[in-house]
């Protein structure tokens, strides 16, 4: 965890016994960050060759892969760039609730750039699907089965392969970021092994729609992954709360085992693994804030940034 670029004043000692910080990076953030930049290298060097090729031998499916491995090497680029970013503020106090969102606003914007090459790729295709344009197949199919090798290779970077699968698993339900970009390589994958198709059948029983009609379908999985990563990092960026059972279980523990009552609760992200909680309570008897943080605390180490108002109300009943 990355800790403030400032030098500690003697203050900053007095002060760190009333208060805390809000380091609220994912762990394993710097494995991430180094991950990422490799990954957006390697598909940076491949981009350029398989969209050169895909111009040059007339293959939309090759184009559309490119182009999707494009947006790809700039949503890897901004993941990079974000992970450096969270890291670089980790400790600026203008940040409110700390900087481990930087993810989820980078894994936004690339979304958003995602979704209008989607569109442009898919109005391509149904040009040439109108208008047939002469494809060199033999070669378009070689620069499409490297692709399709480079996608995995990244796919291992950005997943740490199966020795490693249950580890990154729990990372990438935590880290939206390194999570939007594994799954991407994975649909990359997807649209390239769909492109050899493509080319295989042209080259061999001289299919000329099917390259073009695979551009349609690899514009439909970068629109489905750009709406799918609007949508999730769009509702982290607008505070949603996003884990039901998380709630239910403060409320169980609050309730039913601490015998006060709820009367306001506020739970959101604040970054990869960490939550903010600020919860409102009335109690029969006294209870101070503290003993409900501490049980908090003990039971759900998720919660990173908790806020308790009790009110004693003596006549309500529990």
């Amino acid at each position: 965890m990355a800790t403030p670029d400032h030098a500690p004043h003697a203050s900053d000692h007095a002060h760190g016994l009333w208060t805390h910080d809000h380091l609220f990076l994912g762990h394993g953030h710097a494995h991430a960050e180094r991950r990422a930049r490799l990954a957006a290298a390697l598909t940076a060097a491949f981009m350029a060759v398989e969209i050169a090729a895909g111009l040059a031998f007339g293959s939309m499916a090759l184009l559309a892969d490119g182009i999707h491995m494009a947006t790809h090497v700039g949503a890897l680029g901004l993941a990079a760039a974000a992970y450096w970013l969270a890291r670089r503020h980790a400790g600026d106090a203008r940040f409110t609730f700390g900087s481990g969102k930087f993810g989820d606003l980078a894994a936004f914007a690339s979304a958003i750039v995602l979704g209008i090459a989607g569109l442009a790729v898919a109005g391509e295709s149904v040009g040439r699907l109108i208008t047939p344009v002469t494809v060199h197949y033999r070669d378009a199919l070689l620069i499409a089965v490297l692709g399709l090798a480079v996608n995995l290779v990244c796919a291992v970077i950005l997943g740490g392969g199966h020795d490693h699968a249950h580890e990154h698993a729990h990372e990438h339900e935590h880290d939206h970021n390194l999570r939007a970009a594994y799954v991407h390589v994975l649909a990359d994958a997807a649209t390239s092994v769909l492109a050899i198709l493509a080319l295989s059948a042209g080259f061999i029983w001289g299919t000329r729609w099917l390259d073009p009609a695979v551009g349609i379908v690899g514009a439909g999985v970068i629109g489905s992954w750009a709406y799918g990563l609007v949508r999730d990092s769009g509702l982290v960026l607008l505070d949603a709360q996003d884990d039901p059972e998380l709630v239910a279980a403060v409320r169980r523990l609050i309730e039913d085992e601490l015998g006060a009552r709820i009367s306001d609760l506020h739970l959101w992200r604040l970054g990869p693994g960490h939550k903010g909680l600020i919860v409102s309570l009335v109690s029969p008897d006294v209870i101070t804030a503290e003993e409900i943080k501490k049980a908090l605390a003990a039971r759900f180490p998720a919660l990173s940034h908790v806020t308790v108002e009790v009110a004693v109300c003596a006549d309500c009943a529990a």
